[in-house]
Parts: C-alpha cells; structure tokens; sequence
C-alpha cells in the first residue's frame, strides 16, 4: 500500500501550474500586491498560491454557506515562531486580533506556532503589521519554503544542549527565511520594522557558495526564482527528546555535545514527510532516514545542501510527488547522500549512536534550573477559547499581561508558561482554576492528554468529514469502551485528521483516524508511543458510528495477548494485522468483552 511508482520520464515532463506562479510573482509580489488594494471579498486563485508564503490561506466557512450563495470566504493566519516561543507583546497582540478581527479564538499548531482564523481580506494588511511590529513574524510560516522550525519547547536553563538546540532552531529558521522585500512592502509599505538583528554567522552562511548551493544574482539566494518544489520541515532537538515528532521532518538535527557539554555537531535524520492521498498508492507516508553527522562549523554549509539538493532535483511536475520523501525514496539514502556530498564539498561523516528516544509533553510544573518554574497548560487541540464557564483565553491574557511571561509552544498543541516566580505559583494557579482551566494532570484523561486532531470542517478547504470537533466524543466513547472490556486505566496516542494530508501526524501514532468520506475514516494501527515508527492502514472506511463494534474486538485482544506493560501500538506492530483481523471476525460480542 505504500509503494511509490517511479516518476516519468523527466524530459516529457511539463513544471505545475504553481511553478509559473512563483516565476511570474516577481519574488511573492504578485498578484498578491495588486489585489490587496481591490475592494474584493476574496483572493483570486493565483493570488491564494503566492499568500500562502506569507503565511495566510484563504478559506470558506462551509457552516455558514446556504446553496447557490457566494463562499463565506475568510482568511487563517499563521505565525513563525522557532522553537515555539512566543514573547509576552506578541501573545497578547494575537489575543487582541482573534477578538478584533477573528472569531475569538486563537489555536496552536502542532508546528509550535499560532492561527488565527477567520480574518476578513481587508482586515489582512493590518493584521500582519501588527504581528510584525510585536516581534512576531508570519513569513514563510506556509507557501514552497521552510516551514517553522521546531525545537523541545522545554525552557530548561541548565541544559546547554537545550540552549543549543533553541539557539540552531533560530539560526536556521533565519538562515532559509525567503529574502525577497515582498513581504515588507505588501504588509508595512517597505518599513522592516523592529526585529532583532540576524546573526552575522548566519547572514555570512547565506551568501557563502564555493559548490553550487547558492543561486548568483539573485533577490533568493539559497531558494532562486522557483523557491522549493513543496514546502519544506525542520527540526533540532537533543538525543532522547521526540517531543517535535522527528522522523515525520524533511530534515532533523540532534545535538551531539561532548562530555563537558560542550556542542561538537549534529547528527543529520531526512526524509520524513506525512501527506498522502487516498487512492493514490505512489503517495505515502515516510520516516526520515539517518543521513551522517555533520561538525558545527559545518552544520550551516550542510543544511544548505540538502535544501539544494531538493531545490534542483525535487519533482516540479506532481506536486503530490514533491517532498524530499520522495527523492530519497527514489534515489535511496546512498545516492542521495553522495548528491548532498557534492554540494557539501566534502563526505559527510558517519552517524553518531544516539539513546532512545521517548515523547515528553512537558504538561505540569517544572523547574527550569535558574530558579524559575514553568507550567504546561494542556489545550485540547490547540484550541485557545473562551466557552461558558471555560475561560482559558481569559485566563491566559490575565496571566501574560499580568507576569509578562513568555509562552512556548508544544508540538502537542499546548502551551508552556515560562519564567514564572516561585512566589506567584499559586496566583496562577488560581487564575487557571478560577476560569475553569485544569491544572492537575490527574484531572486530565490520559486520553486527551496524548491525542491530536487538525482543525478540518468547517474551514480547511481540504476536509472532507469532521476532527477536531468530532475527537472528543470519540474519545469519550473509546474511553467507555476500555472500561467496558477491563481496561480502565489504558491510555495511548491518538490523532485523528479530516483528510488524508496529515497535519495532526496520525500516521505516527498508535490509533490513527484519518477522514475519508463523510462519517467514515480510515484507521491506522501499530505506531509507537515515542513516535519513532510509522503506523499502517488497517481499514480503509469506518462509519462514525461503527466505532465500538470495529475497536472492541481489538481492544479485548490486546488485554488477552499483550506482553507485560506492552503498549497497544507496540502490540498491534507484534502480533500483525492477519491475527487481529482473524480474531475480529470470529468475535462475540458479550462472551470475550468481560473475562478476558
């Protein structure tokens, strides 16, 4: 099911209809610019390709669209933030957007940003002014170019390989930020506004040629006219922390420090990627492979050879055959190793061993080792909102606005409250309990607490049935399920999407549900609870309502058959779909549920 077919013939090959957008926008002006100051409600479908890389897509309410009317067209919004740090003026300036100009909600990423939904076209400019003058960026947060750059969210300030991978996350994200002027003269009529200096080590990498990485004479150095055949992930962490879901990622880089603690260099992991299609065998979802090592002196030179490596050689025909998976799936790690060589300039270096790694949300306090304590506030499905007696965006604001804090962004979806005063602990708790906001992670379903869910309907034009509004009352019934066949206290990692692009990761956890008709989904098993193993397809429609039925024999299974503390991913990896599925067919519901 996840074989990829070999692409065509090149020489046949016609570019997509996006590549001559991005040739013709004059470096992401275009017609971007030009239609900003029409009194229109909407984007032209051109225009729609070339904001996404200044991190806007154009999208229809479908709740609020009657037959034969006009779409309810509004726009999402997304920011940047390497690393997921938001500081204090940037959070409460995106609080005070959501109320101005959006629906009153703010929702975090599962790539440790923030959107914005609902925004009115003419409300755009003055939107994206506002996040650039608070320090915050919405520059290539979607479009053909690298993405947020991810990073543990964790403020331990003891742990110099945390330091490291922060300080590298920010570098890089500078270092592949697209350079064209377009995005300050469209958004703050050419102003640059305040924003902290680059890194000159960074600025000095950018320009730096010698094997072919970068493109002369050009506004684009590193990406050149056409920019990335598709968008493009990364991520740098420390070895044992896959909090930022690292084989998912176009390219990720692990500290490698010595025993002092001091940073030696980088091990590299690419290939990763998620989206597929239903019905469309040669698109797949892939884990990333270990490609070498690379020194820190280097690490700049070698990120830029692998961008370039997908740059020239990525697919610019099928855009569903366009991410780095694909080339390295075709080529094979070798092959691509050694074109990476090339315009590295030298070999690059054998894979250092790395421990295992595990999942950490960081939810609770913690200590951050200077002194200070920091709080992960879990926030299901990213969800910042205020709903009856739930307050949390209240809540939040009081608490930024109150002990200027800044935020970190999980991967998870949830929020840490940094820098935070041993002596206001309780003030804050008591501001989160006051608006209804759980702080005791004993009070919080195991369930929830591992699960993620895109935004799909009513606003991703790419849905095709429910998720975010639909996980909770699926986990509500799973949870019932479980306590029906003796498994009161199991808990493992769901995710659930409305479409097939995987945004909320569920190819990588242990219950996948990933819409593929109305009501119905297809359903993913056997991934990890570390998330380092890609889960498989299982079946390929389940109709909402078929939900008990289709997992209850499964779940009685895993309570007669697990190994001690075996988790229900690692269990349906062990014992194969064929005795699952043989085992279903023969159930009884009634006989097996309750004495297994």
């Amino acid at each position: 099911m996840v074989q990829s077919a070999p692409p065509p013939a090149v020489e046949t090959r016609k570019p997509s209809k996006v590549e001559g957008l991005k040739e013709r926008s004059n470096f992401l002006r275009e017609p971007v610019a030009t239609e900003l100051l029409q009194d229109t409600n909407h984007f032209s479908e051109d225009a729609v390709q070339i904001l996404k890389f200044h991190g806007s897509y154009q999208q229809d309410n479908r709740d609020n669209r009657a037959k034969g009317q006009e779409k309810d067209y509004q726009m999402m919004l997304r920011t940047r933030n390497p690393g997921g740090f938001v500081p204090p003026e940037l959070y409460l300036t995106l609080d005070k957007l959501a109320d101005e100009y959006g629906n009153h909600t703010i929702r975090a990423t599962t790539r440790q940003g923030f959107q914005l939904h609902g925004i009115l076209k003419k409300n755009l400019k003055p939107s994206i002014a506002a996040i650039v003058q608070s320090m915050g960026s919405t520059l290539g947060a979607c479009g053909d170019v690298n993405r947020n750059v991810m990073a543990p969210p964790a403020p331990f300030k003891n742990r110099r390989d945390y330091q490291y991978a922060w300080e590298y996350a920010e570098n890089i994200a500078q270092l592949l930020t697209p350079q064209t002027g377009a995005y300050y003269e469209i958004w703050l009529d050419g102003e640059k506004a305040i924003s902290a200096e680059e890194n000159p080590e960074v600025v000095a990498a950018r320009q730096k040629n010698g094997t072919g990485t970068i493109v002369h004479d050009n506004p684009e150095p590193i990406y050149g006219t056409h920019y990335m055949p598709r968008k493009f992930k990364v991520s740098v962490t420390v070895p044992g922390d896959n909090s930022i879901d690292l084989y998912s990622q176009d390219l990720t880089l692990v500290v490698i420090t010595n025993k002092k603690g001091e940073l030696k260099g980088f091990n590299v992991f690419a290939g990763g990627g998620l989206g597929r299609t239903h019905n469309k065998e040669e698109t797949f979802a892939r884990t990333a492979d270990p490609i070498g090592y690379v020194q820190k002196e280097d690490v700049y030179d070698l990120v830029k050879a692998i961008v370039a490596t997908q740059r020239d050689y990525g697919d610019r025909t099928d855009r569903r055959h366009a991410r780095l998976k694909y080339l390295i799936h075709d080529w094979g790690v070798d092959k691509f190793r050694t074109k990476v060589e090339e315009y590295f300039g030298k070999p690059v270096e054998p894979f250092k061993k790395l421990i295992k790694f595990r999942y950490h949300d960081f939810l609770g306090w913690h200590e951050q080792g200077d002194g200070k304590l920091f709080l992960g506030v879990s926030i299901d499905n990213g969800r910042v909102k205020d709903e009856g007696d739930f307050k949390l965006k209240t809540a939040l604001r009081e608490i930024v606005e109150k002990y200027n804090l800044p935020i970190h962004l999980t991967p998870h979806q949830n929020a840490l409250l940094c820098n935070i005063a041993p002596e206001h602990k309780e003030e804050i708790e008591a501001i989160l309990n006051r608006n209804g906001v759980v702080t005791d992670l004993e009070k919080i379903d195991s369930l929830e607490r591992f699960s993620m869910a895109c935004p799909a309907l009513p606003t991703c034009g790419l849905a095709v049935t429910e998720s975010e509004r639909a996980i909770p009352s699926f986990l509500q019934r799973i949870r019932a399920l479980l306590d029906k066949v003796g498994l009161p206290n199991e808990h493992f990692v769901t995710r659930m999407t409305g479409c097939p692009n995987g945004c909320a990761r569920p190819y990588m956890a242990e219950l996948g549900f990933v819409g593929s008709a109305p009501l119905s989904y297809q359903v993913w098993l056997g991934g990890c609870p570390n998330q380092t193993r890609l889960a498989q397809p299982y079946t390929e429609k389940m109709h909402v309502d078929d939900l008990e039925t289709f997992l209850e024999p499964i779940f009685v299974l895993f309570k007669k058959s697990r190994k001690k503390k075996e988790s229900f991913g690692d269990f349906c990896a062990r014992v194969g779909f064929d005795a699952i599925r043989s085992f279903s067919e023969n159930y009884q519901p009634g006989v097996e549920a309750g004495n297994g």
